[in-house]
């Protein structure tokens, strides 16, 4: 029996150039990829590495052009109706307020005006916005339309969460309440995340697991580490810890030389 809520095995993608018809790109190759039940996953590389091309692949938003991706045991085909996305850039509709934007996924969903608005404004109070549902997206500074954001997606109660650089765009210090906020809501319901970040940092302080990708083109996991920090953890705190600066020296060491080549693949495109 399958034991993963959500796989991707030998995963390759494959893109034309738009500018050369008959050139072709490989983001990623022969990825394979799990993630348990309750498990949070962390997927870390560099610029340009595919990261968000295998959270699409995830979604449903993109066919493999070759490899399998697998719900629960069932191969997917369409959307992963049992996923929840989390964007790095918020997918809130400006015309709409904070628990108007919470509530369309379940109006979409069929549920009818009144119970759409009392799970979203419950699902508001539980990420500190209880007094702001009535506020547009362009009233909100940017962490409190995060959680908005948050709220939106967890408002459907996926069994799996998506989630692609969702934090980047904050200060230090909003990005860390968010991190904690999060980490709360996985204990308490305890989905299935696969979470895509830049930062090795928040990566190890959120995950029980982080896989590192090589340089694209077809890019690759060349690691994954245990993240064994004990829970609760706070996001902050855990960073001083002995057992998280260990842990950030073994992945930067394998990390590293693929920033660097990421890095020289830029300087030449550019």
């Amino acid at each position: 029996m399958n034991s993963s809520a959500l796989e991707l095995e030998a995963v390759t993608c494959i893109f034309i150039s738009r500018d050369a018809p008959g050139q072709r790109y490989t983001a990623v190759r022969d990825v394979t990829l799990a993630v348990g039940p309750g498990e949070f996953v962390s997927v870390v590389g560099p610029t340009g590495c595919g990261k968000s091309t295998l959270l699409n692949v995830a979604a449903g938003l993109l066919a493999p052009s070759s490899g399998t991706v697998r719900v629960f045991g069932q191969e997917l085909a369409g959307i992963n109706a049992r996923a929840g996305y989390m964007f790095q850039s918020e997918a809130l509709m400006p015309w709409r307020t904070a628990c108007e934007n919470v509530m369309a996924g379940l109006q979409f969903r069929g549920a009818s005006g009144a119970e759409a608005r009392a799970q979203a404004d419950a699902w508001l109070k539980r990420v500190g916005l209880g007094g702001f549902g009535d506020r547009y997206p362009h009233q909100l500074s940017g962490g409190m339309r995060k959680r908005t954001a948050l709220a939106q997606t967890l408002v459907l109660d996926p069994d799996i969460i998506l989630m692609d650089e969702p934090f980047s765009a904050l200060d230090v210090q909003t990005r860390q309440l968010m991190e904690n906020e999060v980490l709360d809501l996985w204990a308490a319901k305890k989905k299935a995340v696969l979470f895509i970040t830049h930062d090795l940092d928040e990566a190890i302080a959120m995950s029980d697991r982080v896989v590192v990708m090589s340089a694209g083109p077809a890019s690759h996991p060349i690691g994954e580490f245990t993240i064994d920090l004990p829970r609760p953890r706070d996001v902050a705190e855990v960073r001083v810890t002995p057992r998280f600066i260990d842990l950030h020296k073994a992945i930067w060491d394998v990390l590293r030389e693929e920033v660097l080549k990421g890095y020289e693949q830029q300087k030449r495109a550019a």
